[in-house]
C-alpha cells in the first residue's frame, strides 16, 4: 500500500500496479481516505423518555432477587405479579435489567465441575511408569465374580505384579504393590503409578502407601478409558485368549489360569508395540542384543536373495525407545 501511495493517482501505472497486486483501486482509495480522516466520534444515544428511572430499576432487580422469585423465569414473575395486581415493567425490560447485572443465567449457586488435567506420562526405560487396574472374572454362578489385580510396566509391557481375590479393596493392593516394588528394586522418586479413578485407586490407603514409598500417583480423567490404555489393552489380550473360560469354577481355577497366562505373556508373547520382542526381553535389557541378532539374519537373507527386497534391505521392527500416555500435541511451526 505504501508503494501504491507513492505513485501518481491519475497515472496508468497505478492501475497496472493495482492489477498486478490483485487490489481493487476502489479499496486502495478508501484506505487512503480512511488514513487521512480522523475516526468519527460515536454519538451518544439519549435515554428514551419512557425508560425506567434508576430507582425503579433497582426495585425491579431487588424483586427478582427475592427468594420466592429467584428460581422463576421473568415471564413467570411477570404473570405472578400481574395476577396480584402489580405491574412494574414488561418481560423484556426484566431481561434487560438482569442482563445489566450479568444475571441472565442460572442465578443459584451451583457446583462447578472440576476441570481434570489430562495425564501426560513418558517412560524411556523400565520401572519408570507403571499402570494398574482391576478387572472382574466371572465365577461359577451368576453375579459371582473374582477380582484380578494387575500391575504392568508401560515401557516393557511386563506384568510386574498380579493377584486374584474375592473382593476389590485397597488393603489387598498394598502387599501386592510393596512386593512388586521390592522385587524390581524400585527406588524412591523413581516410579510413577498410573490408574483410573476406581474406589481402590483413589482410596486414602493407596495414597498413603504411594507417599510412603516415594511413588508419584497419576489418575485418568473421569469416564476416559483412553487415559489408561495399557491396562485396558492388556485385559483385552487376557480375555480374548482361546483358553480363557467363560466362567471359573473357583478362585483356585482363576489363579491357576492366570499363573500360566502371565508366564506365557511375559516370557513368550512377542508384543507388536515393543518391536515384536517379549516383555521380559525389554524389561531386562536384552533389546540391543536381540535386535543385532535379528539384523544379522536379515542381512544374510538379503545377500542370498537381494532381488526379493525391492525398496531397501530388510530391517527388524524398531526397538522401543519411549512410550507415552497421552503424548503432547506437537505444534507445526511454519516458516514464512
Amino acid at each position: 500500500m505504501e508503494q501504491l501511495a507513492a505513485l501518481k493517482p491519475n497515472s496508468g501505472i497505478l492501475a497496472a500496479a493495482c492489477g498486478a497486486l490483485g487490489v481493487s483501486r476502489a479499496t486502495f482509495h478508501r484506505r487512503q481516505v480512511a488514513a487521512v480522516l480522523p475516526p468519527a466520534a460515536r454519538r451518544p444515544r439519549p435515554s428514551p423518555a419512557r425508560a425506567l428511572p434508576k430507582p425503579e430499576r433497582q426495585r425491579v432487580i431487588a424483586l427478582l432477587r427475592e427468594p420466592q422469585y429467584v428460581d422463576l423465569a421473568p415471564a413467570e414473575v411477570y404473570a405472578t405479579l400481574l395476577d396480584q395486581g402489580i405491574y412494574h415493567c414488561s418481560i423484556r425490560t426484566m431481561y434487560r435489567i438482569l442482563h445489566e447485572h450479568a444475571e441472565v443465567r442460572e442465578r443459584r449457586q451451583q457446583q462447578r465441575h472440576v476441570v481434570y488435567q489430562k495425564p501426560e506420562l513418558l517412560a524411556q526405560a523400565p520401572n519408570q511408569v507403571w499402570s494398574w487396574d482391576i478387572t472382574k472374572l466371572m465365577g461359577p454362578q451368576k453375579w459371582a465374580y473374582f477380582y484380578l489385580y494387575v500391575i504392568i510396566d508401560i515401557f516393557s509391557r511386563r506384568v510386574v505384579g498380579w493377584h486374584v481375590a474375592d473382593t476389590e479393596s485397597a488393603a489387598l493392593f498394598k502387599p501386592l504393590f510393596q512386593q512388586s516394588v521390592a522385587s524390581h528394586g524400585v527406588k524412591p522418586d523413581q516410579l510413577t503409578l498410573h490408574a483410573d479413578r476406581g474406589p481402590s485407586m483413589t482410596a486414602k490407603a493407596t495414597a498413603f502407601l504411594l507417599a510412603d514409598l516415594g511413588v508419584t500417583k497419576s489418575h485418568s480423567r473421569p469416564y476416559t478409558s483412553n487415559d489408561n490404555p495399557f491396562s485396558e489393552s492388556h485385559f483385552k489380550t487376557l480375555k480374548y485368549q482361546p483358553q480363557f473360560p467363560k466362567r471359573f469354577g473357583c478362585i483356585q481355577d482363576a489363579k491357576t489360569f492366570c499363573r500360566h497366562f502371565f508366564t506365557w505373556y511375559n516370557r513368550d508373547h512377542h508384543h507388536l508395540g515393543i518391536g515384536l520382542m517379549t516383555p521380559d526381553q525389554v524389561h531386562y535389557g536384552q533389546v540391543d542384543e536381540i535386535y543385532a541378532a535379528r539384523q544379522t539374519i536379515l542381512d544374510q537373507a538379503f545377500q542370498l536373495n537381494p532381488e526379493r527386497f525391492v525398496n531397501r534391505p530388510p530391517q527388524p521392527p524398531l526397538k522401543p525407545t519411549e512410550v507415552w500416555i497421552n503424548p503432547p500435541k506437537r505444534e507445526l511451526v511454519t516458516q514464512a
